[in-house]
């Protein structure tokens, strides 16, 4: 048998829900840049990840013939390859990787949005950008897209990287590094990059929508305290609050879930 709720607890869940229906109970929308604000068909990271290949056997020495595996590797266990890569002890430099990776990406792939630039602009919340990427390859991608004016800021890797952090101190062992003169890599989706993101962006976690494409990212946020909204799926694996097929259906597919949930709690209310 379920709990008893009596009739002012049942009116307090029901206008919770009512209200959660409103976008308007977030300040901040954050949004992840690749495969979240345009569609992942467009090719874009299939390139970046031949670039990161090569990079890796020009600049680094990797062999050829293990390049892809250890690509693998290095991101599923780091979140990142290049994160990876400088935990494990390569040495190279940041910009340069950067420059590599991305300053070669077909960006003509991409195309102006227009539905998504109406979208954004009819939001009032502050829009902000949150990526492991450079800041300049956030701006070609946003001018290509034709919505470099519908966001307040972009929180890059650069960013990231100057924030002065939340942790006392990151120790890296031998083991882990060859290198002790160069800093850590922080990126999504490590806890300390999205708690330097939520303090660079100046927001209330409790009062801000995070956008991503990626599962490991959304349960980082959601551990951060952010509401979450996975990209790209219409599963809502662990972490994510909501999930939709694109970025276009923010509003529809939110307050739809919120409905659906509604309409299960109800449920459970009358079985009681």
């Amino acid at each position: 048998m379920g709990s008893f709720l009596n009739h002012e607890e049942v009116v307090a869940a029901e206008e919770f829900l009512r209200e959660a229906n409103d976008l308007s109970r977030f300040d901040c929308f954050l949004f992840d840049l690749d495969d979240t604000l345009y569609p992942r068909n467009s090719g874009l990271q299939d390139a970046c990840r031949q670039n990161i290949e090569e990079f890796m056997v020009e600049k680094l020495g990797v062999d050829e013939s293990v390049v892809g595996d250890l690509c693998n590797h290095l991101y599923k266990s780091h979140g990142t390859t290049m994160a990876g890569l400088q935990a494990t002890g390569f040495e190279f430099d940041f910009d340069e990787f950067h420059n590599y990776v991305h300053g070669r990406l077909p960006y003509e792939r991409l195309h102006p949005d227009h539905k998504l630039r109406d979208l954004l602009l009819s939001l009032p919340q502050k829009k902000i950008i949150f990526t492991n990427a450079d800041k300049l390859h956030a701006l070609r991608v946003l001018s290509k897209l034709e919505l470099q004016d519908c966001f307040e800021d972009i929180i890059s890797f650069e960013t990231i990287m100057e924030h002065p952090g939340f942790e006392l101190s990151i120790i890296q062992s031998e083991s882990e590094c060859r290198t002790n003169h160069l800093p850590q890599v922080i990126c999504k989706p490590s806890l300390e990059a999205m708690r330097r993101a939520i303090d660079i962006a100046k927001v209330d976690p409790c009062r801000t929508l995070f956008f991503d494409d990626s599962v490991h990212n959304i349960v980082a946020g959601k551990n951060a305290g952010l509401h979450t909204v996975l990209v790209g799926s219409t599963t809502r694996y662990a972490g994510a609050d909501y999930a939709i097929h694109s970025i276009h259906e923010v509003i529809e597919s939110v307050g739809g879930m919120v409905e659906e949930d509604y309409a299960k709690y109800r449920q459970e209310i009358l079985a009681n």
